[in-house]
C-alpha cells in the first residue's frame, strides 16, 4: 500500500529551481521511509495539480529520481518508488543520542503489564469458541446487506452512546422472556461484550480502596478489572451451591459489590442454588451493596428450564446485568449490553460515552436486524441441540480413553466442561504438555486464591464438531501418557 497520496507536499519556494525542489521532495520522504519501496507515486498530473507547478517540471523530477535509482516506471501503471534502494540510500549506523534517564513507569501501568494476554490461536477444547453453521452464516450475510442497502445520517455522525434505542429494545424484549430480566430499553447499555460492561460496573461503582467479594476460584479478566480500577478483593469460596454467601459476609461485611457467574459459575460450571440467591440478594440489600451478575453463557442451558436470573429475582433494584453476543453469535461481533438499575441508568450511559463515545451503529443494525427476523431465536436453537451433542462426544471421548486419570465433571449448562485430575499430578504440568499436542486444557489452579486449589483441567467443547472431539481428545491422552 503506498501513502503517497497522504503526503503533505509543499508547494516549491520562489527563487530556486522548480525541478530541484520537486526531486529534493520526493528524495527526502524516501529516505524518511515516508514512502516505501514499492509505493506508487502520484502521476506527474496530480503531483503538479498539487503543487500549483507545471507538469513539465514534475516529468522532469520523475526523470532523475529514475535515472538514480530511487524510482521505478511500469508501463501503463505509473512511477513507483523503487524495490531495491540499497544503492542510493545511505545505510550507515544512525549516530546515537545521549543517553537519557529512561521515564519513570506508574505502580498501576507495571501492574497492567504483568497481566498475562491470552492466546487467540484456536486450539483444541479452547474456551469460548463458537460455531456459526451454514444457515446462520447465511442469514448474517442477508441482515449485513439490508443494513448496508439502508444506511442513513444515523450511520455517518454520532449516535446514542447507550446503543441505537431500536437494539436497546430488542435486546430488553429478548432479556424479559428468555431470563425473566426486570427492566425497560432505556436501561440497557450496549457495550462491547461482558468484559466492557464488568470494567463500565467496576469503574462506576468502586473506587480505590472499596471492598468487594469475588468468586474463589473465579474468571481472571473480572479479577484483574477490578485491581485495575483500585478494589480490595476479597476471595469467597465456592462449593457445588456456587457462592457461599455466609463466607463472604465474614469476610468483609462492609463490601461494596459483588460480581458473581451465577448461572454457570466459572470456572466450574456449578449453577448457584435459589436458597444461596435469594441470602445474596438479602446481604446486598441490608449492606447497600451491588451485585454485578455475569450471565454470560445464559442462552446454553442443555436440561430443564433456563435458572431465574438473580437481577429478574431482585425486580432490578440492587443487580447490574451483564449479557453478551459474543459467546451466543461469535467473538468477533464484540457486541454485549448491561441492564442498570434506574438510578445508575444516567451514570452509565456517562461512562459509556467517556468510554470510546459509542457503539459502532452498523454492527448494532446488522444485528437487530438478525434478531427481527427470527434469525437469532432459531440460531440459539439449534446450538444447544448442537453444542449438547458436542458436550457428550467430549464427554464419552473421555470416558472410554481417560476414565482412568480424568473425571469430568458434566455440566447442565454453558460452554465448557471441567476434568478433575485423579492422579495428583499437577495441571500446569498437563497443560504444559498438552499445548505441545496442540490441545489447549487449561490448568484450573491457578484461578485459585484463598481456597485449596483442586488440579483439573479445562475443556471448551463449543467450538468444536462432535467429531473432532474423539483426535482432541487423543492428542490430550498423548500428553497425559507421556
Amino acid at each position: 500500500m503506498s501513502w503517497a497520496e497522504l503526503y503533505p507536499w509543499s508547494a516549491p519556494e520562489a527563487g530556486r529551481p522548480v525541478i530541484r525542489q520537486v526531486y529534493d521532495q520526493v528524495r527526502s520522504a524516501i529516505h524518511a521511509g515516508a514512502l516505501r519501496p514499492g509505493g506508487r507515486l502520484p502521476s506527474s498530473r496530480d503531483l503538479a495539480l498539487r503543487l500549483g507547478v507545471a507538469r513539465a517540471s514534475v516529468v522532469a523530477a520523475y526523470d532523475q529520481l529514475l535515472a538514480e535509482g530511487y524510482a521505478q516506471g511500469r508501463t501503463g501503471s505509473g512511477t513507483y518508488v523503487s524495490q531495491d534502494l540499497s544503492g542510493v540510500l545511505d545505510v550507515a549506523a544512525p549516530t546515537p543520542a545521549p543517553a537519557a534517564a529512561p521515564p519513570v513507569v506508574p505502580q498501576r501501568a507495571r501492574e497492567l503489564a504483568a497481566f498475562p494476554t491470552p492466546s487467540i490461536e484456536p486450539q483444541t477444547f479452547s474456551n469460548g469458541r463458537t460455531l456459526m453453521d451454514a444457515r446462520a452464516q447465511d442469514a448474517w450475510s442477508v441482515s449485513t446487506r439490508r443494513a448496508l442497502r439502508t444506511l442513513g445520517p444515523a450511520h455517518f455522525g454520532y449516535s446514542e452512546p447507550a446503543g441505537e434505542p431500536q437494539l436497546r429494545a430488542a435486546i430488553a424484549d429478548y432479556l424479559r422472556a428468555a431470563r425473566g430480566v426486570v427492566c425497560e430499553a432505556e436501561q440497557v447499555i450496549v457495550t462491547a461484550g461482558a468484559q466492557h460492561a464488568v470494567d463500565l460496573a467496576a469503574r462506576l461503582l468502586l473506587k480505590p480502596g472499596d471492598r468487594v467479594w469475588l468468586e474463589d476460584p473465579g474468571y481472571a479478566n473480572t479479577w484483574q478489572a477490578l485491581l485495575a480500577a483500585g478494589a480490595e478483593g476479597h476471595a469467597v469460596p465456592v462449593d457445588r451451591s456456587g457462592l457461599v454467601v455466609q463466607a463472604g459476609i465474614a469476610a468483609a461485611p462492609d463490601a461494596r459489590a459483588v460480581f458473581v457467574t451465577p448461572s454457570h459459575q466459572f470456572p466450574l460450571g456449578v449453577a448457584m442454588s435459589m436458597g444461596r440467591r435469594l441470602e445474596l440478594i438479602a446481604w446486598a440489600r441490608s449492606a447497600g451493596a451491588w451485585i454485578v451478575e455475569d450471565d454470560y453463557a445464559s442462552e446454553f442451558r442443555y436440561a430443564g428450564a433456563p435458572l431465574a436470573s438473580l437481577q429478574g429475582l431482585d425486580g432490578g433494584e440492587r443487580v447490574i446485568y451483564v449479557g453478551t453476543f459474543n459467546k451466543s453469535l461469535f467473538p468477533g461481533l464484540r457486541l454485549g449490553y448491561l441492564v442498570a438499575p434506574k438510578p445508575l441508568m444516567a451514570s452509565f450511559a456517562a461512562l459509556r460515552r467517556l468510554a470510546d463515545r459509542q457503539p459502532p451503529t452498523l454492527t448494532q443494525a446488522i444485528a437487530l436486524d438478525f434478531m427481527e427476523s427470527g434469525q437469532f431465536a432459531a440460531h440459539i436453537r439449534r446450538r444447544r441441540l448442537a453444542y449438547r451433542a458436542q458436550r457428550d462426544a467430549l464427554v464419552e471421548a473421555l470416558r472410554r480413553r481417560l476414565d482412568h486419570v480424568l473425571e469430568p465433571d458434566v455440566p447442565d449448562q454453558g460452554m465448557h466442561l471441567i476434568a478433575y485430575l485423579k492422579d495428583g499430578r499437577s495441571d500446569r504440568e498437563v497443560e504444559a504438555r498438552a499445548a505441545a499436542k496442540g490441545v489447549l486444557a487449561r490448568a484450573i489452579s491457578p484461578l485459585y486464591h484463598d481456597a485449596p486449589p483442586r488440579q483439573g483441567l479445562l475443556l471448551g467443547f463449543t467450538g468444536f464438531p462432535a467429531k473432532a472431539m474423539d483426535a482432541g481428545v487423543g492428542r490430550l491422552a498423548a500428553a497425559l501418557e507421556a
